[in-house]
């Protein structure tokens, strides 16, 4: 078995297991370690997207509008800009662009405007500051739902998620064994959208399946689950975080 993990915190855990590879790297370099390990073609992949709940349960990572801390949200401390770096250097356009395309923020204008106002001021440093801003614009009665959907934004830009996602499903098609699984777990309608495309039409871009003269279909894998698998009200009563998981599978073609 071979395990990606960037973070310091999941080497610091990880399993004493001969079975076990641990590479402390993103999963985007799939095709490389797969190669550099022989571990070619590979049986089954499970890609678990997100952010874990150790990340958000600490404040000094800044993911969560819970705490006070850094606005950091970087999975690698090692490498790559903060979210605070975001907020005070981009543009004013590349800011709205973040918050319309990862965060579906319709008010993403407005809440520029107010991160304009308040850099021209001060930097952005912590999550409070940011938390105290975007509340002036979240709806009254679904204003934990909207802080949400900003720090998920600058989460994402802060490390390259959708960039990385599509590079690790691009390697997927080569790595994997004719037969094998594929399996991924999402946790917003973003990641989704592009599994779903993938696993369709063999194109992240693409819900519909280009077909030859003749037509025919070239895909690269087949659904083993036709509608997504979602969790339980049960498991959500037990594990409220699972609420919005979303589970695909398929298989890679012959």
């Amino acid at each position: 078995m071979i395990v990606f993990d960037q973070d310091e915190d999941a080497w610091d855990n990880r399993i004493e297991d001969s079975r076990v590879t641990f590479v402390r790297h993103n999963f985007r370099y799939l095709y490389q370690f797969a190669k550099y390990l022989d571990a070619t073609p590979l049986d089954g992949i499970l890609a678990d997207l997100g952010v874990s709940s150790h990340h958000f349960d600490s404040p000094d990572r800044g993911f969560s509008f819970r705490f006070e801390g850094d606005l950091d949200m970087r999975m690698n401390r090692q490498t790559g800009i903060t979210a605070a770096e975001v907020l005070n250097s981009y543009s004013e356009e590349d800011l709205i662009r973040i918050f319309k395309l990862y965060g579906e923020i319709s008010s993403a204008r407005r809440l520029v405007n107010e991160i304009a106002g308040f850099r021209g001021a001060k930097p952005f440093e912590t999550t409070s500051e940011l938390k105290d801003l975007a509340a002036k614009l979240a709806p009254r009665k679904d204003a934990a739902r909207f802080m949400g959907q900003v720090f998920q934004a600058l989460r994402i830009e802060v490390n390259g998620e959708m960039e990385v996602l599509r590079e690790m499903l691009r390697h997927t098609v080569e790595v994997l064994k004719p037969g094998g699984r594929l399996v991924i777990m999402s946790y917003h309608s973003l990641e989704d959208r592009l599994v779903k495309n993938f696993f369709r039409t063999g194109d992240m871009d693409q819900s519909e399946v280009e077909r030859d003269i003749y037509g025919h279909a070239s895909v690269p894998f087949e659904l083993i689950t036709r509608k997504v698998i979602v969790p339980s009200e049960e498991e959500i009563e037990k594990n409220p975080r699972a609420r919005s998981a979303k589970l695909r599978i398929a298989q890679k073609t012959e």
